[in-house]
């Protein structure tokens, strides 16, 4: 779950560090529970606070169903990552934000999965990343037993990288937060404008039926079904 893409989902703005805490956590709650088989990483921004604030936030994305949530190290007044003058706290403070959260992990027994997330690098010509200073760093994470996960995001300011060259650097998960987002952008913008330039209300022709498809019809029927319920024994 991007921080990002929550921001201009749910509140209809850019990514300039305005969705609390409680924002973040109900859009988390939702998509977890879709499936709760599926493992869920969300973007924490930064904790929203001190240690108090970051516990709370853990605390409250574990209850949300989350698997694993990345905290990083911008000022609270923070902007998206890929947004250029950004403001980082000293690493003392960072470090501070991630032991409250693995404080609280513990504490709770849970597994949540802390992902300490910098924008250090960006400040510090991250455009001209090689992929051999890439390897370095996994390797130099790597000697201490810490993954690291590369977060790609096309247009954004790190450098583009597939799958596959991300693994042969070294990395061991890869996250591409605006993905769908870009192709929704698209597609929605496409279909409104010929709506508007040329009263088209064809649309991409997919059939109501097949959204709610996708969408686990057949499998919320035949649970009904299944547990007894009379309404879609006919089928639907």
């Amino acid at each position: 779950m991007t921080g990002a893409g929550t921001t201009m989902s749910c509140l209809g703005i850019a990514d300039l560090g305005v969705a609390t805490m409680n924002d973040m956590r109900d859009n988390a709650s939702m998509i977890a529970n879709i499936d709760p088989t599926i493992p869920l990483i969300a973007d924490a921004d930064t904790g929203y606070g001190g240690p108090l604030m970051v516990s709370r936030t853990v605390a409250s994305y574990i209850s949300a169903g989350v698997a694993a949530m990345h905290i990083e190290d911008q000022v609270v007044n923070k902007r998206c990552g890929h947004l250029r003058n950004k403001e980082l706290v000293p690493l003392p403070e960072f470090v501070s934000r991630i032991r409250a959260a693995a404080l609280k992990r513990d504490e709770l027994g849970r597994d949540i999965v802390i992902i300490a997330r910098t924008d250090a690098l960006a400040d510090h010509d991250y455009d001209e990343l090689s992929v051999e200073e890439a390897k370095r760093v996994c390797e130099e994470f790597g000697k201490k037993e810490i993954p690291c996960l590369y977060n790609c995001v096309p247009g954004g300011v790190s450098p583009v990288l597939s799958v596959k060259e991300a693994r042969e650097c070294g990395y061991k998960l890869v996250i591409t937060p605006t993905l769908a987002l870009g192709a929704v952008f698209e597609s929605v913008g496409k279909a409104y404008k010929e709506l508007l330039e040329d009263g088209n209300t064809k649309g991409n022709g997919v059939a109501v039926r097949n959204l709610f498809d996708s969408c686990g019809l057949k499998e919320a029927t035949e649970f009904d079904v299944k547990a007894g319920g009379k309404l879609y024994q006919n089928g639907i």
